[in-house]
């Protein structure tokens, strides 16, 4: 029997149920603190179910093991990389809304314009500059707005969104140089681990896990299996079938279909400078990634 070619269209469905289950996590989020859930919890719960999912997968695969004690250091990295990038980013959704942590999240291709150039030699160009330059612009905009939720802002809630978008940010270089060694299902299991680890540190002195009840325990699950797991198998799915350029364009429906979830659910919208803001920002990471195409 013949074996069929990963087509076009395949990629294309991976990658937009990658981009719907990711778009679901500001609801969600939403939804946890609304019923009670500090923002640290809410992170912990997420790397928590998010470590044991890809735990099982790789158990499964027999991948869980990795040789040189590799694991302390994938940790280690994960306490930034996941630990303080989830509790900024439920910071920002608390003070701030899940309008504006979706937006100020997508800083991050900025710093990896900036990581790339400075640790692996790519050139920033004329069109990458222009780029960065109405980001900024549009950060500013949506900074100055106030946040997407009424009498929303705050200078914490800003102050963590930008260090959400920075941490997100830190994952290109780090996981671009191991993964050439192992399987990034390996890399992000320990890197959970290390996130979940120091959320758990933090969360102990007031953890009230018996407090909540079943549907808010099942939503804070699929933060973690759903938008962190599920969404990154399927995101490797497209990625087997698709160019990055491609896959990164079309996930930009995220922060779309995000705003539209939180605004539908939670009545969550920016000001007219707010949207300026997001449309510069949305827009200057469709043309940087188009430049870091060529």
């Amino acid at each position: 029997m013949l074996q069929q070619t990963p087509s076009l269209a395949d990629g294309m469905f991976w990658i937009l149920l990658t981009a719907v289950l990711w778009s679901f996590l500001g609801l969600m989020s939403k939804y946890c603190l609304v019923a009670g859930m500090t923002p640290l919890e809410c992170a912990f719960f997420r790397a928590l179910f998010g470590c044991l999912a890809f735990a099982v997968h790789c158990a499964y695969m027999g991948l869980l093991h990795m040789p040189g004690r590799k694991e302390a250091l994938f940790m280690f990295f994960g306490m930034w990389g996941i630990g303080c990038y989830f509790a900024f980013a439920q910071l920002t959704i608390k003070y701030c809304g899940a309008a504006m942590d979706i937006i100020l999240q997508y800083t991050a291709p900025f710093w990896v314009a900036i990581f790339a150039w400075r640790f692996f030699g790519e050139r920033l160009n004329s069109v990458k500059l222009v780029a960065i330059g109405v980001a900024t612009l549009g950060t500013i905009c949506v900074c100055c707005s106030g946040g997407s939720i009424p009498d929303g802002f705050s200078p914490l809630g800003i102050a963590t969104g930008l260090a959400s978008g920075l941490c997100y940010a830190t994952h290109y270089p780090f996981i671009r140089y191991w993964q050439k060694r192992y399987p990034s299902s390996v890399i992000f299991t320990w890197m959970l681990a290390g996130g979940a680890l120091l959320l758990f540190l933090l969360v102990l002195p007031n953890l009230h896990c018996q407090t909540f009840p079943p549907s808010v325990w099942a939503v804070s699950a699929a933060t973690g299996v759903v938008c962190t797991y599920l969404a990154f198998i399927c995101y490797g799915m497209a990625l087997q079938r698709i160019s990055l350029v491609r896959a990164v364009v079309t996930s930009e429906l995220e922060p779309v279909l995000s705003m539209f979830w939180v605004w539908l659910a939670f009545n969550e919208s920016f000001s007219f400078l707010g949207w300026i803001g997001s449309v510069c920002i949305v827009f200057s990471v469709l043309v940087l990634t188009v430049s870091r195409s060529g």
